[in-house]
């Protein structure tokens, strides 16, 4: 969209070389619109920058490969300079679209070019605020369920097995990956909330419940890297054991998730299937394995710890779930009560 448009303006005003309003449009859309904004402010001061610079030595030195050569070095030690390093690939269009043109002497063509670029610029940053702003809430909520979902087949893998050493490196990779990404994705929305101060109580808890969400799956990548690195059962029982207890707390995850998203039934406890009862007794399983046979079994309580730390933050997260749902509840049924009265 934003790309059609610029290039529709710049034919509607007769400009030449739309093409690069195309290359401008497509550099300046942003993840968020804080940044959006924040780049509309960055990207006029280094393009004029840039564009006075290339201005300059194409008039007194002509556009030579080695002249251009300089100009962009020159831009680039400048933008970081400036901590405008973001706005590096579309200052640089800006220089080589200006000291492209035919003739030193030919300013109202370099001008035109950098005029060009601006509307490229202007209208991609307008479409990406007002248009098409990026739907933060459902893209974050489908990579927490995506990560998720390789999250438990590692889960459910990583003491019986099951998977061939390629295939498990494969999911693991993807995990890996895809929680990073997640880990941006989260940034992005609280940059957000804290930049342009978007943010009632509902939205405040919201992002809090969203933090723990990435929280409780940054455990669940410290515990599958605490099991392959430290565990050492061998044990038949010991086995068993901690495979149970993990795939207790990935179906504990998995029904949080669903509470979330309100495909729980509003009656339903997770207590009500003993996921959580057993806790108490694989502690004590743990720790019984690791008085027979200190020596080999100390590096097991590591993993045990680790299943605790995941343990709290999964229950912290049903906490937050629950106190969410009761406080857009209320805001519910208080705008239902205010339409009624009206």
């Amino acid at each position: 969209m934003a790309v059609s448009l610029s290039i529709y303006i710049c034919t509607i005003l007769q400009m030449e070389n739309f093409v690069f309003a195309g290359v401008a449009a497509i550099l300046a859309v942003q993840p968020s619109v804080y940044r959006t904004w924040k780049q509309l402010f960055d990207q006029i001061i280094s393009n004029t920058i840039g564009a006075a610079i290339s201005l300059f030595f194409l008039y007194y030195f002509g556009e030579s490969p080695f002249i251009i050569g300089i100009v962009i070095i020159l831009m680039i030690s400048l933008s970081i300079k400036l901590k405008m390093e973001k706005n590096i690939p579309l200052t640089l269009v800006t220089v080589i679209a200006i000291m492209s043109a035919k003739g030193s002497a030919d300013l109202y063509f370099a001008i035109e070019r950098f005029l060009v670029i601006l509307i490229g610029t202007s209208t991609a940053i307008l479409v990406n605020i007002f248009i098409y702003p990026p739907k933060y809430k459902n893209k974050y909520i489908q990579e927490v369920e995506t990560t998720f979902q390789k999250m438990s087949v590692l889960m459910r893998t990583a003491i019986s097995n099951e998977l061939t050493e390629a295939s498990y490196k494969e999911v693991n990779k993807k995990f890996k990956k895809d929680l990073l990404k997640l880990e941006e994705k989260f940034k992005l929305f609280d940059e957000e909330r804290e930049k342009l101060g978007k943010s009632n109580e509902l939205n405040t808890r919201e992002i809090i419940l969203f933090k723990q969400m990435l929280k409780v799956l940054q455990e669940g990548s410290q515990l599958l890297e605490n099991i392959e690195e430290h565990y050492q059962g061998k044990i038949d029982d010991e086995d068993k054991i901690f495979d149970q207890q993990l795939e207790e707390l990935i179906k504990y995850h998995e029904y949080l998730l669903f509470k979330y998203s309100g495909k729980i039934k509003g009656n339903h406890r997770i207590t009500d299937n003993n996921i959580l009862l057993e806790k108490d007794k694989f502690y004590d399983k743990v720790l019984e394995f690791y008085l027979v046979n200190k020596e080999k079994k100390l590096r097991n309580m590591i993993i045990a710890s680790s299943i605790v730390d995941y343990s709290f933050h999964l229950e912290r997260l049903e906490k937050m779930i629950n106190n969410y749902h009761k406080i857009r509840d209320t805001k519910k049924s208080e705008v239902s009560n205010s339409s009624t009265n009206i």
